[in-house]
């Protein structure tokens, strides 16, 4: 077996990816729900610290300050929930 096909197969790919996805969506509803005036770098902050502890090599990329942007606009929908 060579090095490059040790990989998860795809079902469990999919599967790790939609709980990334989990875990990405209720932190921004939670922000969104619960810090009502929030500012986007607060968000982006708060979204940040609530990462880095989930994922082996967290970095923060464009889709937090996406989503910070948003939480920050009340563009948020679902956030009153």
């Amino acid at each position: 077996m060579k090095a490059e096909d040790i990989r998860w197969n795809e079902p469990a790919r999919a599967k790790i990816l939609d709980d990334a996805d989990a875990v990405l969506r209720e932190a921004v509803l939670d922000i969104a729900r619960s810090q009502s005036g929030i500012s986007s770098d607060d968000a982006f902050v708060e979204l940040n610290r609530r990462m880095k502890d989930r994922f082996i090599d967290y970095e923060p990329g464009p889709d937090i300050r996406k989503y910070a942007d948003a939480i920050a606009a009340g563009e948020i929908e679902d956030a009153q929930d």
